[in-house]
């Protein structure tokens, strides 16, 4: 019989031969800390009978229930902001809030955080508390804070941390804001995306120290960032490429678009770069830093279907479509997204096209940018 100290064997081997688990120490942490205690109220399977996406509860006596916990995916915990997989039958079509993200980003990130003995260590979303867990295995329950947005979140995290034996100090509240009253930490890791890294982490770590996040934006290009506060109260460094994805910090989720505006209308032209380079991740990132209030969707209509990107501040919009091969863009609004859009595109081809592991990143309080080398 298959027990659960096989599986986290299986699944430390698997995570290490992918090269994200690298270290002893946090190999023993991954074969010490059992995942499925932090899964006891079960999860949510993906389904997509019907053509729609929905969910449907995994609970603890499912056969498949202890399997899916070691393996290297991702689990949703939470949809729509409240429903857990003890709270109902069936399916449900909304869309998921919380998860266990796959263990392989989760150890990737503690490896790459570079913790040494006695460091202090601020994490922004607790989640299941699995990863905090992993962090006190580390170091000391002392030495972590976990801040979570979701008080019932925080709540079944604490229980499960008691569980398997660790007290870290867990806060409830916006991890935007971080946490003042522990400050300052050697080390702040966010296990949500993030559109910008907030003024209130650089000032709550110390000089020297180091802050771990997933920047992106409403286009879902994103990518883990590791950046050095320095003594001016600004933090830089680099982003470190792999296509890393997170769910979005509640408060930075995109606004409804609303009533969208006629794009029949407005100006067209053919487009100097095609509508399918949004299909590739480094591009759509680029593109995201030229029109970062843009949001993506299709739309069907008389010209057939059209790639449309809306912005709700201005507002601005444009609709990309393919005729035989060649690309045409029609724009409204206050500004024309393509053509910024277009314009970043361009000069980044020109450089080489650089890969996102090249970026470099700077962040200030009110702030942040984010370039490709020359």
């Amino acid at each position: 019989m298959t027990t659960d100290k096989d599986l986290r064997e299986a699944l430390a081997d698997q995570i290490t031969a992918s090269g994200d688990l690298r270290t002893p120490m946090w190999r023993q942490a991954v074969l010490d800390i059992p995942r499925h205690e932090f899964l006891r109220d079960g999860f949510f399977r993906r389904t997509d009978e019907g053509g729609r996406t929905g969910w449907v509860p995994v609970r603890p006596e499912d056969p498949e229930w202890l399997r899916a916990c070691y393996s290297d995916d991702s689990l949703v915990t939470q949809i729509a902001g409240t429903v857990v997989p003890t709270d109902m039958e069936g399916r449900i079509y909304r869309q998921p809030t919380s998860s266990s993200t796959l263990p392989s980003l989760v150890v990737r990130m503690l490896e790459e955080l570079n913790v040494g003995n006695g460091m202090k260590v601020l994490e922004i979303g607790t989640g299941t508390g699995y990863s905090t867990a992993l962090l006190c295995h580390r170091l000391e329950d002392g030495l972590v804070t976990s801040v979570e947005v979701d008080s019932d979140v925080s709540g079944r995290a604490r229980v499960s941390l008691g569980h398997v034996g660790h007290l870290p100090d867990l806060i409830v509240g916006d991890g935007l804001k971080g946490h003042a009253a522990g400050a300052p930490y050697d080390r702040l890791i966010a296990t949500c995306g993030v559109l910008n890294i907030p003024g209130e982490w650089i000032e709550q770590v110390k000089p020297g120290g180091q802050i771990l996040a997933t920047v992106g934006g409403w286009l879902y290009s994103s990518e883990l960032a590791r950046l050095t506060v320095r003594e001016d109260g600004t933090a830089a460094g680099r982003l470190l490429g792999g296509a890393i994805s997170f769910m979005l910090a509640r408060p930075q989720t995109p606004p409804p678009l609303g009533v969208l505006p006629d794009m029949s209308e407005g100006e067209e032209r053919e487009a100097a770069v095609a509508g399918d380079v949004l299909e590739d991740w480094t591009a759509r990132f680029v593109a995201q830093l030229a029109a970062p209030g843009a949001q993506r969707f299709g739309l069907t209509g008389e010209e057939g279907t059209v790639d449309a990107l809306l912005d709700v501040s201005g507002p601005s919009w444009a609709a990309l479509r393919n005729d035989g091969g060649r690309w045409f863009v029609r724009q409204g609004g206050v500004e024309r997204l393509w053509d910024r859009i277009e314009d970043h595109l361009i000069r980044w081809r020109k450089d080489g096209a650089p890969s996102l592991d090249r970026f470099l990143i700077t962040a200030y309080p009110g702030g942040q940018t984010i370039a490709w080398p020359a």
